[in-house]
């Protein structure tokens, strides 16, 4: 279990929603910082909100 809003958790809620690797880079989520991993999450409800 993640603590909510770190680097784990947002790599599982990303996981979850099916994005295992960055969708321009193609790498895989582990090895980006936190702060981008947010933006995607971000990303990501924005998209689920429309």
């Amino acid at each position: 279990m993640a603590y909510e809003y770190s680097k784990g958790w947002f790599i599982q809620q990303l996981k979850a929603a099916g994005i295992s690797y960055h969708p321009i880079e193609k790498r895989k989520l582990e090895l980006y910082k936190t702060y981008i991993l947010r933006r995607l999450y971000d990303d990501l409800q924005k998209r689920d909100k429309s």
